[in-house]
């Protein structure tokens, strides 16, 4: 792929609307409706394929599950990250090949590991004993990589010790995996969703350099390691360029990694900036006549498609019709009867003075973990509505 040096400016707001904001622009909807352009998703592809290189891309399918988007993906030669039978059944079904899905999910039933043992995939995650005794009983001879834990405070969204195994327990899961008839190829870990800058990366990836050391002078002979995501989206604060971003993540990885097979997955990074949300203001109103902040309600929130907004870890931009006019501090929410529906109140975003009920507001780069996290009907609201042009 042929890039030339202005693709390598930094990410910023640009003038010239999208394809997707002139869609919606020209379209009515009657409730929150996320627009997907799916060439952009190719061109994100291409952009973080030219950075990474020889590793394989596994699209995080949790990301968004569009049918859409896995179909294009398809065609491309991506591979993906399941979590769930659902999920692999869903890539299966548009033409994924079995042996570029990997059963990424460290909590896995016992009658999905074997459906997608018999369906041809042979790459599975684990992180437990018990899980690794799962395996080996329905995936008889399956490849197994070990999910660390590892410390990465770098991230806008730092993962949680859910996943993982520590440095101490690592090496006896591989023996583990091996006495069971399995083959323990490598590791997996995560550096934390939103990881802006890839120097974050380094520290994250010199613990997991010691610990595949360990494991090869213990006589292990690992051959894969899957960096997992992070790769950001643009949301208001300077990135770089996906294939410069890329490019030096993956430069960190090859000097630690020489020679091993490489994963990457990402979600967010692949498809949050072919997204846009088309929402409506339903009410605006001050809590007191000497209240500095808005309330400003739209007819999304928290339990709709917002979730990434809880603790506020990740910072939409919206733009209206209204945005030549002055602005003012506002504290946004959701439209459910659910005092946890807030989406911004510890720091409030600045929307324009005259906002006020039926305005059509756009919530800009949603197009990962937004359809997917949106509930089947909270208070009698329907699941996100999903367009793709």
């Amino acid at each position: 792929m042929h890039v030339t040096q202005a693709d390598f400016s930094a990410r910023f707001p640009v003038a010239t609307p999208s394809r997707v904001e002139q869609f919606i622009r020209q379209t009515s909807f009657d409730r929150p409706t996320l627009v997907l352009d799916i060439d952009a998703v190719e061109t994100q592809y291409h952009a973080l394929k030219a950075g990474l290189d020889r590793a394989d891309i596994h699209f995080a399918v949790k990301a968004n599950p569009a049918r859409e988007i896995i179909e294009r993906l398809v065609s491309l030669g991506s591979h993906f990250d399941a979590a769930s039978r659902g999920e692999i059944e869903l890539c299966l079904s548009l033409g994924a090949h079995p042996e570029h899905i990997s059963f990424g999910n460290t909590v896995k039933r016992a009658s999905d590991i074997a459906f997608a043992h018999h369906a041809g995939l042979t790459l599975f995650a684990a992180d437990a004993e018990e899980e690794l005794e799962k395996i080996a009983e329905n995936a008889p001879d399956a490849q197994v990589y070990i999910r660390l834990i590892v410390e990465a405070s770098g991230a806008d969204w730092p993962l949680t010790r859910k996943f993982g195994t520590t440095r101490g327990k690592a090496l006896h899961l591989l023996a583990m995996a091996r006495d069971l008839g399995l083959d323990p190829v490598g590791f997996s870990f995560h550096v934390g969703s939103q990881t802006r800058k890839p120097e974050m990366w380094s520290s994250t990836l010199d613990q997991v350099a010691a610990i595949w050391t360990d494991a090869r002078d213990a006589g292990f002979d690992l051959s894969l390691i899957n960096i997992g995501g992070g790769f950001p989206a643009f949301y208001g604060e300077e990135i770089a360029h996906p294939t410069v971003y890329a490019a030096a993540v993956m430069a960190q990885v090859e000097a630690r990694f020489p020679g091993a097979r490489v994963m990457a997955e990402p979600g967010r990074g692949l498809v949050a900036e072919a997204g846009m949300i088309a929402a409506e203001v339903l009410l605006v109103s001050r809590k007191s006549d000497d209240d500095l902040c808005r309330w400003v309600y739209l007819d999304i929130g928290k339990f709709s498609g917002l979730a990434e907004t809880m603790e506020e870890a990740i910072r939409y931009q919206f733009t209206t019709d209204r945005d030549h006019e002055d602005t003012g501090p506002c504290i946004l929410a959701g439209p459910s009867c659910d005092s946890a529906d807030v989406l911004y109140e510890i720091r409030p975003v600045a929307l324009p003075l005259g906002l006020k009920s039926g305005d059509r507001i756009l919530i800009r780069n949603c197009g990962a973990y937004t359809s997917s996290y949106s509930s089947v009907g909270f208070n009698g609201f329907p699941p996100l509505d999903v367009v793709a042009i």
